[in-house]
């Protein structure tokens, strides 16, 4: 009963978004058997050392334990009488993380047999439903950790539909244009052809979007934000030709190509199938100086924009972090740092990797719902202020 019960209560974790397969249920029943069932908080320990990967997600974990065993008056006799809880009075609300363990704790729903059809119906007009401003706008505001299953699907769709965040620039180069700076060149060459005839033409500097570099933090406690701004990067290729989309976990994977197929899912499968670090550790220092002496030459031309995507959590002890970041400093034209950390209040760099990228970036700015990704584009066009101040 006690195998049940932990399989059982790993299958509601799994629906949550949390990586719990057979191999962890198996070393959690050991855990269980090593730890005893005396004590109801030694049991709680026990699973979340064998099934967390990292600390954010703990808050959903207590919460479908709570949810998931109920407390007996004889919680030392038997784990077996453990049963499900769906719901109760008294119960302490869940917070607002607990949206994907609601969805897997309820039950499904049942199918409806789908009614014969009618011939004579066959011509009526059917509509299709979207969202209303207020859920929209509630989703723009939602944070992707806390997000449902199904609204996480939406913001993906969404998100391939943002704004780019770069704007165009002038080129050396000029163009005809309607109106502008007079052309003498070509009013000569037309004044050659009909001598008689003098037309006026324009020019003006030739405007392109600048290239745009994407360096995505794929580590384990990145992965929600790093997968759904895989999403918004795939919509800015589609719209944007130039930009060159790496991944870094322990490793650096250039997946711009990846990117290019149309369908966002035919697009991510293949980055799946190319890169091997996800959910892994992280190594910023390792992974940025690779891509200072593989790629920076290659992609950083033509006042090409960085958009440094990640919590900032070093795990690399290499040291070369500073060196790293300085080194990319001065190839970009701008480094733009955006941290999920920062959509909390009180957010304050005490992180050695986060003190010492913040002395090395143009902008830092928080990528959390899709309110700060439509934000994107408006911010980097205000001025840009010195985020070391956020070290004092």
């Amino acid at each position: 009963m006690l195998a049940e019960n932990l399989i059982h209560f790993s299958r509601i974790l799994r629906d949550t978004g949390m990586a719990v397969g057979p191999d962890r249920v198996l070393a959690a029943i050991a855990a269980v058997e090593a730890v005893g069932l005396e004590r109801r908080e030694d049991v709680r320990a026990a699973l979340a050392a064998v099934m967390l990967e990292r600390h954010e997600q703990q808050t959903i974990f207590d919460a479908a334990f709570d949810a998931f065993f109920r407390d007996p008056k004889l919680l030392e006799q038997m784990m077996y009488l453990l049963l499900p809880k769906v719901q109760g009075r008294g119960e302490k609300q869940n917070p607002p993380r607990a949206n994907r363990l609601a969805e897997a704790l309820a039950a499904p729903a049942p199918k409806r047999e789908a009614p014969p059809e009618n011939p004579a119906a066959q011509d009526e007009i059917r509509f299709e439903t979207e969202l209303s401003f207020s859920e929209r706008e509630r989703l723009a505001q939602a944070d992707f950790e806390s997000m449902t299953t199904a609204e996480y699907e939406m913001a993906k769709k969404l998100a391939e539909q943002a704004p780019l965040p770069v704007l165009p620039v002038k080129r050396r180069r000029h163009e005809a244009s309607a109106r502008g700076t007079l052309d003498l060149r070509r009013m000569l060459q037309g004044m050659a052809r009909q001598p008689h005839t003098l037309s006026p033409a324009f020019t003006q500097p030739r405007r392109e979007l600048p290239p745009l570099v994407v360096l995505i933090d794929i580590s384990g406690s990145m992965e929600r934000y790093s997968r759904l701004f895989l999403h918004y990067v795939h919509g800015l290729t589609r719209r944007h030709l130039k930009v060159h989309t790496f991944v870094f976990g322990t490793r650096l994977t250039n997946i711009t190509r990846c990117l290019r197929q149309r369908d966002p899912d035919v697009a991510l499968k293949m980055a799946d199938e190319l890169v091997h670090d996800w959910k892994g550790g992280t190594r910023i220092a390792t992974s940025l100086d690779e891509f200072n002496r593989r790629w920076a030459r290659r992609v950083l031309g033509g006042n090409a924009a960085v958009l440094l995507v990640s919590d900032g959590l070093e795990r690399d002890d290499s040291g070369a972090l500073a060196q790293a970041a300085a080194q990319l400093h001065r190839m970009a034209h701008q480094l733009v740092w955006l941290n999920p950390l920062l959509r909390f209040a009180g957010f304050e760099p005490r992180a050695a990797g986060i003190r010492t990228l913040l002395a090395h970036v143009d902008r830092f700015l928080p990528v959390h719902n899709l309110a700060s990704l439509a934000d994107l584009a408006q911010a980097l066009r205000k001025p840009a202020l010195n985020p070391s101040t956020l070290l004092h």
